[in-house]
């Protein structure tokens, strides 16, 4: 990897191109590398992953919305499949990647990196997927362009922190969308350059999308983001420019939104002819909840087998990171993290709920732990307002390692019982982590689509997903339709009546 210092430059400096990080994106974008054997496999297990649950969030309401908006967008001959919808209807593919992006992010249930910023780099696929289907290009080129998808969204978020100042993680992840649809269309650096800037200037929002009451936005934000990337390359394309220089200029994103004038950051990219292998330091979902809970999920399911009675319990304190104390946890400040009446979206960013309905049920179901009738029960509303966090300086400087080896995303827990005594326990990673008890491999990623989309799509149709995706580096253009996975007919529920 080649380190790239990143500043901001007054305008008569008139910075040149090949000392600007979005003509380094657009370089590593456009370098024809080969992708190694370990990553397609990758790829493909995360196809699988973002597959499984888009179709388990397929008939919830703001999927519902978000595909009937795309399914106003037909568009005749080659065009982008639709989560859910029978192949031979097509979409636009910015209108695709708006609908299944939903899909996928709906359930906060695939991948994530965490370092300097977050992010859920699965969010990707739809829209690269999308332009691969409507572009009639082949399973090769879809695995190159989510290698470089990947790589620059994980090389943005080791570097350049967004949420210390509020500004929304899809700022990262659309211009890696650009970046990794103009490596899979094999276009000119000059043109994914264009598009990189375009995708970054119009893809900063606030984080208020992720504060108090939590909407359904959420989930549309890196759908929106997606659709975005896609408009983006679409002007380039077209011989049209972007705002430049979008990172390093006088009144850019960084000068203005991030550090200010006198912002210094280091951003890793591969060097020419390097592979991107970024993909591989992401881990996925086992449960369906924020990340930081994974690992307290899972701890919590290991606890409660040393307590008897767990109203016995006076207090929980969960000692973590910065990340988790501040965004999910009581550092928070936000009253809805602990109201039983909160929505899905709050509740899945409220560690204290989550720690204890795992603490209650020793398992967790991305419908059933959420239920309004299972949030409201008493002896949960008892036992969640008894849980607080706290940061940990060791938790935090353990979040933020570089040595992955060092990196964790759990905590120590202290529970205080009525008698006394102290129960304590600590978990650094998920079970699922690749560094976890039981790291996920492909029949991990099977599974999990075999579970949670049982009852909603055939067994025929499952069974000809997964053997037609694991076949990807074979797939043909006119092929990519086959990666859709459709629904029984009549079973797609249809939502309010829009514009569209």
């Amino acid at each position: 990897m080649k380190m790239h210092e990143v500043r901001v430059h007054p305008s008569k400096d008139n910075l040149k191109r090949d000392d600007q990080l979005a003509w380094k994106i657009a370089g590593v974008a456009a370098d024809r590398v080969a992708v190694e054997r370990d990553v397609a496999a990758m790829i493909i297990n995360r196809i699988i992953d973002n597959a499984a649950v888009a179709i388990a969030a397929i008939n919830r309401h703001p999927v519902v919305s978000a595909r009937d908006m795309a399914l106003g967008h037909a568009r005749r001959g080659a065009g982008a499949t639709v989560f859910g919808v029978p192949a031979s209807r097509r979409v636009s593919p910015e209108w695709a990647a708006w609908a299944n992006g939903t899909a996928v992010r709906e359930l906060d249930m695939h991948d994530t990196f965490l370092a300097a910023d977050y992010s859920h780099p699965g969010d990707n696929i739809p829209p690269i997927l999308a332009v691969a289907q409507t572009m009639e290009r082949s399973g090769r080129d879809l695995i190159r362009g989510l290698a470089t998808g990947y790589e620059i969204q994980i090389d943005l978020v080791r570097a350049i922190c967004l949420h210390e100042h509020k500004i929304d993680h899809i700022a990262h992840l659309c211009p890696a969308q650009a970046a990794g649809i103009g490596t899979l269309l094999g276009l000119k650096q000059e043109v994914i350059y264009q598009a990189v800037q375009q995708a970054v200037h119009v893809s900063f929002t606030t984080r208020q999308s992720r504060k108090g009451e939590i909407s359904s936005w959420k989930a549309y934000a890196p759908a929106h983001a997606g659709k975005l990337a896609v408009e983006a390359v679409d002007r380039a394309m077209r011989g049209e420019g972007a705002p430049s220089p979008i990172y390093e200029g006088e009144d850019s994103v960084i000068a203005w939104m991030l550090d200010g004038p006198d912002a210094l950051y280091r951003v890793p990219l591969p060097d020419k002819g390097e592979a991107k292998r970024a993909i591989m330091d992401s881990f996925t979902k086992e449960h369906s909840a924020e990340y930081q809970s994974q690992a307290l999920i899972d701890l919590a399911f290991r606890m409660r087998e040393k307590i008897e009675n767990l109203e016995q319990i006076e207090r929980v304190v969960l000692h973590t990171s910065h990340h988790t104390h501040y965004v999910i946890g009581t550092g928070a400040n936000d009253p809805q993290k602990m109201d039983p009446k909160a929505s899905r979206e709050t509740l899945d960013h409220s560690i204290m709920y989550i720690f204890a309905v795992a603490l209650q049920d020793g398992t967790w179901h991305h419908v059933d732990s959420y239920a309004p009738r299972r949030a409201g029960r008493a002896d949960t509303v008892r036992l969640w307002h008894k849980i607080e966090t706290r940061e940990d300086p060791e938790w935090t400087r353990r979040y933020h390692a570089t040595d992955p080896n060092e990196k964790a995303f759990g905590a120590r827990v202290e529970i205080h019982m009525a008698d006394g005594t102290v129960i304590e326990d600590e978990m650094a990673v998920a079970n699922a982590h690749p560094l976890g008890a039981r790291p996920f491999g492909r029949e991990d990623y099977i599974r999990k689509f075999e579970t949670l989309t049982d009852g909603i799509i055939s067994r025929r149709e499952a069974n000809r997903f997964i053997e037609i995706v694991q076949d990807l580096p074979k797939l043909a253009a006119e092929d990519l339709h086959l990666l859709n996975v459709a629904l029984p007919a009549g079973t797609l529920e249809a939502g309010k009546p829009g514009i569209f």
